[in-house]
């Protein structure tokens, strides 16, 4: 499998997630109809943003290396461990109160978990052309 486009995907994604989380905290609240009970629940908010643009460098910068079975294993492994455990927890949110917004939220987040297993556990082709 290509990883070049999964973690290129993945680093967007988290970019701009992170990026909005950041830098828009009370509008993302207001927007989820939270209302800020503490000055803490921004920033937890903006913790999180940076969270998700740390990881978002990190794929960024490794999406032109071989990762897959023993090759980039820490880089996924922490991918398959973040979208797995967002994954069931996003799951387990839908159920109690759905939603369009986190429907996508959720098989975005199922897709990308079942795509990062896949590689964890493949072992990566290298290109034939390259002498390597």
């Amino acid at each position: 499998m290509n990883t070049k486009l999964l973690m290129t995907a993945s680093a967007i994604a988290m970019g701009i997630v992170g990026i909005l989380l950041s830098f828009m905290p009370h509008e993302i609240l207001n927007y989820l109809n939270q209302a800020a009970t503490s000055g803490m629940d921004v920033v937890v908010l903006q913790v999180l943003g940076g969270l998700y643009y740390a990881f978002a460098m990190l794929n960024w910068t490794a999406k032109a290396n071989l990762i897959g079975g023993i090759y980039g294993r820490p880089i996924a492994i922490g991918n398959l461990t973040h979208f797995t455990v967002a994954a069931f927890a996003l799951i387990k949110h839908y159920t109690v109160s759905p939603t369009t917004l986190l429907l996508v939220i959720t098989i975005a987040y199922v897709i990308a978990a079942l795509l990062f297993a896949f590689v964890f556990f493949s072992h990566p082709i290298r290109d034939k052309t390259t002498n390597s």
